[in-house]
């Protein structure tokens, strides 16, 4: 037999039945334009073709760390470092669990607020003659606002999206410093190879003055020939010094990159060949880049998160309905305040609807549909600066590459005048001066050649850092609100 109620309650229950109908009815809807990415007109390849270096010990893949092809151990350990305990990556981990913890503040709007209240006091009145009493109360109070017009789910998009836009800003903050650390680190190898070619080319030139001074006392030799070795060994010695400046910089700058002072860091000197080598570095179709490049993924998701924006301001104009519920028990003595008599109850509905504001409300739509327009131009900017720095340097990888061919011959070439220059001026055929002359184009292509060798190393760094590093976007497609705050990536 089904229960009969009186016939307010049958009304409380008909009204509430319709509110509730009516709240999941519009519950549905959501206010503003549903994001889609900027579209652009993407290139089919790249104008470059390459790179062109033939040494190839390891490939730029997913699978490791990139920095790890280089096969320099010194270089891998000190990024290794450099991930924990730079003070750039430290502020980007904080920044991104603060958009984290925004993104959670935002979905907490979909769940209704709960509260419970007690209360005691004492209190004189005046009606019907002079009162003086107690009263006791104790409560439970709920509210909840639902989402008609998707204000809230507007809310929680641009916060997970702002959520992932600094997900890719801590993974592009992380591949900066990683590609920093590796040039400079590269570039103090360098300078370790340079300064061996200055060691070589001091112990020559001492040996020339040597010889200048023993013809000079055999008395076939000019004073002016001694002066002249002696000047370029002078030379060469002071250029030895001034690579010191260089290195000591370089060095002072990968301390601060490891999150250190320069006075508690010393990297020592290498002599001999170069450790590291040139790494293969597939660049992929330029399409890939939207993928691979953090700050492009950085950019996108600020656009997206733009996008909710327009939707949050135009939910403005919509009435808000607040539920809210309460029941407790309230009486004026305590001993009697969970008696039948003192139970307490209460339900209710309120609608809002903002009439005028002085455009106020049109005016926050104009700044959210301005904000996601300067949010797309960002990010097709973006995309047009990572196909530059990939042409960049890929261009710069090419013609480096023809260059150091071309150098090494002319290096070549310029230690065999140095031989037979110092050999003529031996058989008296030859001025010391033409010994001079060629001492100083060996050294100088030398050099060049070191300096060549470094720029590709560089510059192939730069091509790892504009490809990506590795790094993928599929890192930061699930949602900022669904992951562990403390989850840190060791990865890239």
């Amino acid at each position: 037999m089904l229960p009969s109620f009186s016939p307010p309650t049958m009304r409380r229950l008909r009204t509430a039945c319709g509110l509730s109908a009516l709240t999941l009815a519009l519950a549905g809807c959501a206010v503003g334009p549903d994001y889609a990415r900027p579209q652009m007109d993407l290139p089919q390849s790249y104008k470059e073709t390459g790179p062109w270096q033939p040494a190839v010990p390891g490939q730029i893949d997913g699978n490791h760390h990139w920095w790890e092809v280089y096969g320099d151990s010194q270089l891998n350990e000190l990024i290794t470092q450099a991930n924990d305990a730079n003070q750039n990556i430290k502020q980007a981990e904080a920044q991104y669990r603060q958009a984290e913890a925004t993104a959670r503040v935002a979905r907490a709007g979909f769940w209704p607020t709960a509260g419970i209240s007690a209360g005691a006091g004492r209190a004189q009145t005046n009606t019907n003659g002079l009162n003086l009493g107690d009263s006791y109360s104790v409560g439970v109070n709920a509210s909840w606002e639902p989402d008609l017009w998707g204000q809230i789910r507007r809310t929680a998009e641009a916060g997970d999206a702002n959520s992932q836009a600094s997900a890719a800003s801590l993974a592009a903050a992380r591949l900066s410093i990683q590609a920093t650390l590796a040039q400079d680190y590269l570039q103090l190898r360098v300078t370790d190879l340079q300064k061996d070619l200055y060691v070589s080319t001091v112990a020559a030139y001492t040996r020339s003055l040597q010889l200048t001074q023993h013809q000079y006392q055999a008395g076939v030799a000019l004073r002016a020939d001694v002066a002249l070795a002696e000047t370029q060994l002078l030379s060469a010695q002071a250029q030895l010094i001034d690579l010191d400046a260089t290195r000591n910089q370089l060095e002072h700058a990968i301390a601060i990159l490891l999150g250190k002072a320069p006075s508690a860091f010393a990297l020592p000197a290498r002599s001999g060949a170069l450790q590291a080598q040139l790494p293969y570095i597939p660049t992929g179709l330029p399409s890939d880049l939207l993928q691979r490049r953090p700050d492009i993924a950085n950019a996108e998701r600020l656009a997206a998160a733009a996008n909710a924006n327009i939707g949050v301001a135009r939910s403005a104009y919509f009435p808000a309905l607040t539920l809210s519920a309460g029941g407790g028990y309230s009486s004026a003595s305590f001993a009697n305040l969970f008696n039948t008599p003192g139970r307490i109850w209460s339900l209710g509905a309120a609608l809002a609807q903002t009439l005028f504001d002085g455009g106020l409300r049109s005016a926050r739509s104009d700044q959210a549909v301005a904000a996601f327009d300067a949010s797309v131009a960002q990010y097709k900017q973006t995309v047009l600066g990572g196909f530059q720095e990939v042409e960049d340097n890929l261009s710069t990888l090419r013609v480096l590459d023809q260059e150091s061919q071309v150098q090494e011959r002319a290096v070549s070439a310029a230690q065999l005048s140095e031989r037979l220059a110092l050999s003529q001026y031996q058989a008296g055929t030859a001025t010391y001066l033409n010994v001079v002359t060629a001492q100083a184009a060996a050294l100088s292509n030398q050099r060049t050649a070191v300096q060549l060798l470094g720029r590709q190393l560089v510059a192939s760094v730069a091509l790892i850092k504009a490809t990506g590093g590795g790094w993928h976007a599929d890192e930061i497609e699930q949602p900022a609100s669904t992951r562990k705050t403390t989850e840190k990536s060791d990865k890239y």
